[in-house]
Formats: C-alpha cells, sequence, structure tokens
C-alpha cells in the first residue's frame, strides 16, 4: 500500500507548493484532478496535451518530489441528461484518458453517473426505492437504456489509451452507490469497470466498509480515506436520508470528518486488512471534506493517523502452516 492524497483541497497552491507540503509529511502518491468537479487546479490535460515541453516539466516536477500520480480523477455525470453537461464531462473523459497514457497511469476514478428518470427528462433522477412500480421501470430505463450501454463505450474508449481499469466511486446519488450496483455493472460491462471505496460514502449508508471490501474482492482499484461522524440524536430522530445543506454541520445527521474522527483505530485496522485480505495494494488516498478542520490541519492528522496503519510490506509465508 502507498499513502496517497486527493489535492483538490490545495488548489490555493501550486502544484509545485502543493506537491512539496506533501512530500515533507512522507506522502507518496498524489490523485491528480484533471476535470469534472475536482476542477483542475494542479493539472490542465488539454495545456499538457498540446505541448511536450509543458508536459515534461510536470513529469519532471513529479520527479523532483518523488511523487508518483496514484491515479487521474474526473468525476463527473457522465449520463446527465442535459446534452451540455454530457459533452463537458465526455471531453474531460477523453482527455484524461489521454494524459493518463501520456503519465503512463493505467486507471482512473470517476463517477457511474446519474440519468433521468425517462427520456426528455432535464434533470437526474436517483431512485431509493422501488415501490410504486415507476421506479421500477425508472431503473430499468436507466441501467439498460442508458448507463450500461454508455458504459460498454467508455470501456472500448479508454482502451484505445492503454486504460483498463475504471474505478467507480460508489456515491449515494449515482447509480453505483454500493457494491450490489458496482458488481451488476461490471458484470454488463466487463472487468475494466471496478470500485473506488470510500467508507464515508458507506458508513451512513448503513454499510460495513471492511464487509463490502470482502464483497468487492478483485474488483477494488481505487481506495479513499475520508470518515463519517452520524450524529446518533439526529439519526434517531430523522434517519439518515439528509437532504440538509453538507454547510449546516449542526443540522445534519452525518457528517464528513477526518480519519479517526468519525471511527475508532480498529475500525481502520480492520478497513485495510480487508483491503489487503482481497488483494488490494495500491493507494489509501486522503480525501479531505471535514467542514470541522483547516485543509493542513485536516490531512496533518489524516496521515498521520494512517501511516501506522498502512500495511506497506508483502506478507511472509505462512511457515506455520
Amino acid at each position: 500500500m502507498n499513502l496517497s492524497v486527493v489535492t483538490v483541497p490545495l488548489y490555493d497552491r501550486s502544484a509545485e507548493d502543493a506537491f512539496a507540503w506533501l512530500r515533507d509529511r512522507g506522502v507518496d502518491s498524489v490523485e491528480i484532478g484533471t476535470g469534472g468537479f475536482p476542477g483542475t487546479g494542479h493539472c490542465a490535460p488539454e495545456t499538457l496535451l498540446a505541448d511536450e515541453k509543458r508536459l515534461e516539466e510536470y513529469r519532471k516536477l513529479l520527479k523532483k518530489y518523488d511523487l508518483k500520480v496514484s491515479i487521474l480523477g474526473c468525476h463527473s455525470n457522465h449520463v446527465h441528461p442535459d446534452s451540455e453537461v454530457r459533452a463537458k464531462a465526455a471531453k474531460d473523459f477523453t482527455n484524461t484518458l489521454k494524459l493518463a497514457q501520456k503519465l503512463g497511469v493505467d486507471r482512473i476514478v470517476t463517477f457511474s453517473g446519474c440519468p433521468g428518470g425517462a427520456p426528455g427528462d432535464q434533470t437526474p433522477n436517483w431512485v431509493t426505492y422501488p415501490w410504486p412500480g415507476d421506479f421500477e421501470k425508472t431503473l430499468d430505463y436507466q441501467w439498460n437504456e442508458v448507463l450500461i450501454p454508455f458504459w460498454k463505450k467508455a470501456v472500448a474508449e479508454a482502451a484505445e489509451y492503454g486504460v483498463h481499469k475504471i474505478a467507480l466511486e460508489m456515491h449515494p446519488g449515482f447509480c453505483v452507490y454500493n457494491a450490489r450496483t458496482l458488481l451488476r455493472l461490471r458484470e454488463a460491462v466487463g472487468t475494466a469497470i471496478g470500485a473506488n471505496v470510500d467508507p464515508s460514502h458507506l458508513f451512513w449508508q448503513g454499510i460495513d466498509p471492511a464487509q463490502a471490501i470482502r464483497a468487492l474482492e478483485g474488483a477494488i482499484y481505487h481506495f479513499h480515506a475520508k470518515d463519517t461522524y452520524l450524529d446518533p440524536v439526529q439519526v434517531k430522530i430523522h434517519g439518515v436520508l439528509d437532504t440538509q445543506n453538507l454547510g449546516e454541520l449542526n443540522k445534519r445527521a452525518w457528517m464528513f470528518r477526518t480519519v479517526g474522527y468519525g471511527h475508532d483505530t480498529q475500525q481502520w485496522k480492520e478497513i485495510l486488512s480487508a483491503l489487503r485480505l482481497v488483494g488490494y495494494d495500491g493507494a489509501i488516498s486522503i480525501e479531505h471534506e471535514d467542514g470541522l478542520m483547516s485543509v493542513e490541519e485536516g490531512l496533518g492528522k489524516a496521515i498521520d493517523f494512517l501511516k501506522p496503519l498502512m500495511i506497506r510490506e508483502k506478507p511472509i509465508d505462512a511457515f506455520w502452516t
């Protein structure tokens, strides 16, 4: 395993300053935004792809700070019913693939997307319940007429650029949000589709991340280290389907936290051990979205928390057997 950081929260400084700060804290790799929701604050794919000199300077910058790129992130709604949104997502997706090929990165991370509920809709429709029967019809349309056909084409495009691992972040609001939906799409499209496991999005759904990881054996391509705190009072009164603004922390049933501030060390040891158990040995990529901490404090605490828990060396042969 290697320790990585999503650099988006560090967009207030240059890529070089961010890389220097992270390397000084013992980070091994970086997750770089290349479009979509993560933006392009530390990497402008169109600029790098159009200028080989700038691309080489970017490679040298990473090498200067002894950082590898763990993954390129272009989180978008690729199947949004608005054609302009889809077109922007498609452009970012293709540029990300092209840049991955140039940088020698074998995987990208994004969202599965969520279509409208029927042809002609203007906004996405995330279905969370099968009744009344209208919702089952919506799901059939979304999966069989939109989502699966899209990802079959997207996987083929990715293969043209040597990218054979697309990590879909299992995120509520999109069609793939848990192990079952991830595996459903993977079965329909192929093994290029895998999971980006982010426990913060699993905790509040009532999912045990370690058990979800076991269910996803062989299908995990990336991992986000982010925590969630569930407010026991708010949950008991209102449940976990919370549409309060994410910034209204004192009103919400749950909130994103730096690792260790939602669940204890033992929980995170179980998560990291489950990753090792199913053969995942990639990046543990810290994503800072803690509204109670500054970026530097949140990232610093996460780095310090995870360092002693990381399983870095290969296991020994089981001589005791």
